[in-house]
Formats: C-alpha cells, structure tokens, sequence
C-alpha cells in the first residue's frame, strides 16, 4: 500500500514530452508533446527546480499561477499543469518562440507585413487587456515572452514577472535584469513610477517592435536607429520608446492610433481577423458579403492562417450559419493548402452534405467546381452519397443545372458502379438526348456520351452507342448532328465490320446532303475512316480479329478514356446562363417541332480547329426563339426574335470541356424510351428499309410547310422584326 504513494506522478502524467524537441524559454524548457490519449499535438514548458535558484523557482511558481487564472484569446492558452518537489510542468496549446518562427519564415521569404501587423494586433491587445482590465504589469515583454500557434497567431506568454500595479513588498518578485543580467537593455531609461502605470511596459513593447523588424536588439540606442521598420509605424513607434514616460499612450490607444486610416493595423487581413472574431454576433448580410470578399484576399493571405483559422470558420459557417453556397469558393481555395488526407477529413464530409442541399445555387456552385475536389472522392461515397443527389439535376427545370449535371458526369463517371453508369445514367442521357428542349444541352449529351464509351461495359455499348448516335444525326440542331458523327469516328473501335457496313455507313451517308457543309464535311471524313476499316479486312481478313478486339472488351478503368476535346463546343459564355439572365422565353425548338432547315446553317462543333466567325451567325439564328414554328427559312431569313444578339460569335473555339449548352433537342424525332428498347430505334438507324425513310422525309416536309404557314400569317399580323430584335413571339 505504501508503494501506491510512493508513486512518481510524472509517470501518470497523461502527456508524452517528445524526445530532442527542446526551445530555451527565461527560466523554462519548451518542449513538444502530445497528449497520450488522442495524441492532439501541445507544448510542455519545464521548469527543473535542481538547476534554478531560488528566486527563479519563485518566478516558475508564480507564473504556474498565473497561466491557470489567466484566460484570453491572446494569451497563451493553458490546457494542464504537474507541480512537484523536482520539477514543473506547464502544458499550453502548440506553439513556438516568436525568434524561431521568425527566422524559418526568414528561410522561406520573411514574413509579410499582414502578418506581423495582425501578430502586433494581438501582442498589443492581450497587453491592453491586462493593463486596463486586470491592473497588471507585464513587466517582461520582449520577443522572448511571444508565442507563434499554427495558424500564425500571437500569444503572449512570459508571465514571469507579473505584478499587480500596486502590489506591496510581499508580492513584488525579482525583476528580469536580476534573474538576467543581459536584460538590463530592455528596461526603459527613467526611474520606476515616474510615469503611467503602464509606462515601462509600453517601452518594451517598442523594443519588441525594433526586434521583429531588425532582429536582435545590441543595446538601448539602438532604438533610435529606425532601420527597416514600415512607414506607418514609425510616428507610434516613437511615442512608445519616447523619452517623456509621461507622453507614452496607453496600450489601447496605440491599438487605435495604428487602426486609423492609412495606418499599418488598418488592412484587409486585420479587417478579415477582427471579423471572423465576431462572426458569431454578424449578421446574415453582412456574413455574406464577407465570404464574397474572402475569397479575392485569400491569395494574399498567409497560408498557415488560411488552414488553420479560415476553413474552420467556413466549416462552421455551413453547418451552424447557413451561409450556403458562398462559402464554397473560398472553401475550396483554402482546400488547395491541404494534404490528400487532411481534405478527406476535413473537406469532404462537408461536400458530401452540400449535395443533399435543396438550395440550386448550392448544387450548382458544386458542379461547376467539382474538378477541384473529385479527386479526393472515394467510389463508395460517390454511389451511395453524391450521385443519386446529382441526377436529380438532369431533370431540373433550370437549363444551367441541367448543363453542370451533364458537364460533371465525365469526372464521375468514372466513379461510377455498374448500375450507376449503365442503367440509371443511361437512362437519364437518353430522355435528355430525346426531349431537351435546348440543342446543345442535347448536343453535349452526345459529346458526353462518347466521352465516357471507355467505362460503359460492352453490352450497353452495343446497346447505345450506334442507336445514340444515329438519333444524334436527325436532330435539328447542326452542333447535335456534327456531334452524332464525331461521336461515331471516336468511337469507331467498338463497332464490329458487320455493324460499320451495316449500320453506321447507312447512316453518314445520309448526311453527305445535310444542308449544314460543317456536318457534311465531318460525315465525309467518317466515311473515308470506317471504308478504310472495311477494305483493311476485305484485302486481310486476318486482322478482323486485331480491328474488333475492342467490340467486346471490359471497361477501362478511370483515366484509360481517349481525349476527344475536338468536339468541345465553346467559346461565348454558357449559353444558359445567357437564357437565365434574359428570361426562359427564347429558347431552340424540339425536335418534334423543328427541322434541319435553313441552308448554310454551320454548326459550331469541329473537330480540331475552332469554326470560322462566318460559321456564327447561323448558329445564333438556329438558337434565337423557341415557339410554335422555326426562326430560319430555307432561304436563311434573319431570325425573329434573336436573344443573344450581343454575343461576340466570332469568338468560338474549341476547347476541352467548356462546352456550348442552351437550345435544341434530342437523339430522334420519336419520343425517347429505354436506349434497349428496339421500338424507339427502329426509325433512326436508316437500315430498316428505304420505304420508312421516305416515309419520314415526306412527314418532315409536310409538317415543315405548316409551320412556314404559321409563321408567315403571324408576320403578317405583326409586322416585320429585324435582326436582333429582344421581341418574343
């Protein structure tokens, strides 16, 4: 029993001091530890009463004291403590000697004036808080007594030699120059209560200043030498190590004096800092217009801060705040900080509850950067957690989340499990392609389609791809028929001899007449490949089986799809975000309703070149209204009602996935079932028998001849509208 007492209490202390991590500290050791528990990271200060003297083991006890009492965001936080007959142990939250991170930020560059100013802030602050309202004396402030925590910020440590302001004999406690000789230089010139109260404080807070900028200080007139301390802080830099104790400012009107306009305190960071302080009490506005603004200074920002102070007020800000969608931008700005690991367990929880959200301008904010952050997504999460939100934007009635749940299928698909990918996204492409009433959405369906043919398994290729595309060709959006043959030329690999001869040539040749030269032009070069493909297996019949090793093949894995961007149609900005702006009156007819007319209509698809401006207006013409009857006659009248009359349409290139979205329809003229569904194909593959098709092309000329009719007696009624007119039907 008596052994249990005899215990040493350092062996049941519940932190761990981490070997060969040690920072001289006054009369302290600072060392690294962690907690044995969670193995949360803290500092341990040590004090070994065997090496001191007896007036320093009174200054270690006294500060012990003090750390326990004392509770400020700017002073160093107290987390435990061990006192014992040997030693002293002080645990506080991560730090290091404001010295030693001033001179690795040296290493790397120095430290920018925004963090010293905001460190200042801090140092300034915790010292007017013990002056005015504990009514204490520091009495030891130098860059010794500052800390440094992970997020870049100033706490003020060193309470050493803490004394009330009018403390008697009993409570006095050796001064710094008596423990430490050396520390004579630091002590202001005039004689002790011959000014304020916080007079000699204020002087060391100058000192401190001079060291920071200038590095260790020789001796006391040194101080008159500015060297490189900044323009706006010299004027209050002289008043604190002025000669007239007197004259000196209290710590907290130095703190205002620095903030005015033009002063160094006063900047974007402090501004930033002092808000996120008092976040809490803001107001939904004004929280806002915050995160808006967050985002364009975060570059500026240093990064230590941004990881370790920014993204846990974001993160709170969306769960606790409500602050939705604007958080986003800064949040993932802050996310390019981070390691792998810590995004996956900071970030991504996060994001995968964002999908969840009701709020559109949320899922689209995601959407459209989800290439910042789809890396980090495991399979599992994407399945069971963020997919089956997503879909839900491929029937939304808003055309700009439509568009970003197409665009963002290519960096999930990837993703996707086998019922994901080739039923229920099947599904979803096949009504978009069908009866999308706005063209390139339609077209870019197709685009996207291809794109991912490599992660689709062979039976749903053999299923889609043929039926897709040739539903692609009868579209009456040029972009969408040009999209059709590319997508057959890129996909060229998974078709067998029998189905090229068969299935595919039928189709392009059709499109050897179409009234759009850019289609033809795309339709030529496909034929001329797969005759290629064909004669290659009539002179060597041995290499069928080298040309259709792919018919069959499994899918490839992420990263093994072929890069096609030539089909990317882009350049002018989204074209529904143009529709969202103007209003949801203007708008590509559907298929049922339009008809590949118009001659010279040019598509804005190409295959590797971006199309000529000449090419543009048609494509602005085919866009203009969406109403009972086509804008563009046979004989390429000027559009009625054109909405985008102010776009730059020479302007078109092609490139990767910025793609042209906002009018037209889908893969046929028939109403869109199952892709496997024979029934809603029959017509479109062209192979049925040459009857059908005229059958069709003969509906198509009739219901054409109406719906000129119709536009010519409402032309009539109101009278002609030139080009560009902002008038609807």
């Amino acid at each position: 029993m008596w052994s249990f007492f005899a215990r040493d209490p350092v062996k049941d202390f519940n932190y761990d001091i981490l070997p060969d991590t040690q920072d001289k500290s006054g009369i302290w050791t600072l060392h690294r530890g962690k907690r044995k528990t969670g193995g949360e990271p803290l500092s341990v200060f040590v004090y070994e009463v065997s090496t001191g003297t007896e007036e320093q083991t009174q200054l270690a006890k006294a500060a012990f004291k003090r750390m326990k009492t004392l509770r400020h965001p700017n002073i160093l936080a107290y987390v435990d403590g061990l006192e014992t007959e040997k030693s002293l142990y002080l645990v506080t939250e991560q730090v290091t000697p404001l010295a030693a991170h001033l001179k690795a930020q040296s290493e790397r560059g120095g430290s920018g004036e925004l963090e010293v100013s905001w460190g200042l802030h801090q140092t300034v602050k915790a010292l007017s808080f013990l002056v005015n309202d504990c009514h204490l004396l520091h009495n030891n402030l130098g860059i010794w007594a500052v800390f440094v925590d992970r997020a870049g910020e100033w706490k003020l440590g060193g309470l050493d030699h803490m004394t009330p302001e009018n403390g008697d004999a009993s409570t006095s406690l050796p001064s710094a120059k008596a423990v430490h000789p050396e520390m004579d230089k630091y002590d202001a010139p005039e004689s002790p209560n011959s000014g304020e109260k916080w007079a000699g404080d204020v002087w060391r807070l100058g000192c401190l200043i001079w060291e920071v900028f200038n590095g260790p200080l020789p001796r006391a007139s040194s101080l008159r030498s500015l060297g490189k301390i900044p323009k706006a802080l010299v004027p209050h830099y002289c008043e604190l190590v002025g000669a007239n104790a007197r004259a000196r400012p209290n710590p907290a009107r130095f703190l205002q004096n620095c903030r005015a306009p033009g002063g160094f305190l006063s900047n974007s960071f402090v501004d930033s800092n002092l808000f996120l302080e008092e976040i809490q009490i803001k107001d939904p506005a004004e929280k806002q217009q915050f995160f808006q603004d967050l985002s364009e200074n975060l570059d500026s920002f240093p990064e230590d801060f941004c990881k370790h102070k920014v993204l846990p007020q974001l993160l709170t800000a969306f769960e606790f705040g409500n602050a939705g969608a604007v958080v986003l931008t800064p949040l993932f700005k802050v996310g390019k900080f981070l390691s792998a690991e810590e995004y996956q367990q900071k970030i991504i929880p996060v994001i995968v509850k964002m999908f969840s959200s009701t709020d559109r301008a949320m899922r689209i904010r995601l959407l459209q950067q989800m290439e910042q952050f789809v890396q980090y997504l495991n399979d599992a999460a994407v399945n069971s957690q963020i997919f089956p939100h997503v879909v839900h934007g491929f029937t939304d009635t808003n055309p700009a989340i439509r568009e970003q749940t197409v665009k963002s299928m290519l960096l999930l698909a990837p993703k996707l499990n086998e019922s994901n990918l080739n039923q229920e996204l099947m599904r979803h492409f096949a009504r978009l392609q069908a009866r999308d009433e706005q063209g390139p959405i339609r077209c870019n369906t197709t685009v996207c389609l291809g794109k991912i043919a490599p992660y689709l398994n062979a039976g749903t290729r053999q299923r889609v791809l043929i039926s897709a595309f040739s539903r692609a060709t009868k579209d009456p959006f040029p972009a969408s028929r040009a999209a059709g043959v590319l997508g057959f030329a890129a996909t060229h690999n998974y078709y067998s001899v029998t189905e090229s001869a068969a299935r595919v040539l039928p189709t392009l040749c059709t499109l050897t007449v179409d009234p759009d030269k850019n289609v033809r032009d795309q339709s030529f070069k496909a034929i001329k490949s797969f005759l290629t493909k064909l004669e290659t297996v009539s002179e060597d019949p041995t290499k069928l089986a080298e040309i259709e090793k792919d018919v069959m093949s499994s899918a490839q894995p992420a990263g093994a799809a072929a890069s096609w961007a030539g089909w990317a149609v882009t350049g002018v900005s989204s074209l529904t975000s143009k529709l969202i702006r103007t209003g949801p009156g203007a708008e590509g007819g559907s298929p049922a309703e339009n008809t590949p007319v118009g001659g010279g209509t040019a598509s804005p698809c190409s295959e590797v070149k971006p199309p000529p401006a000449s090419m543009t207006l048609p494509i602005a013409s085919g866009l203009a209204t969406q109403s009972d009857s086509p804008k563009v006659s046979e004989k390429n009248e000027e559009p009625i009602g054109d909405r985008w009359d102010d776009e730059d349409w020479g302007s078109l290139e092609v490139i990767g996935m910025e793609w042209f979205w906002g009018a037209g329809d889908g893969w046929s003229a028939e109403p869109a079932g199952d892709w496997g569904a024979e029934e809603s194909w029959e017509s479109v593959d062209g192979s049925q028998g040459l009857s059908k098709a005229e059958l069709a092309k003969k509906k198509r000329e009739e219901r054409r001849k109406e719906l000129e009719a119709k536009r010519a007696e409402r032309k009539a009624v109101k009278g002609p509208l030139k080009l560009g007119a902002r008038k609807l039907d």
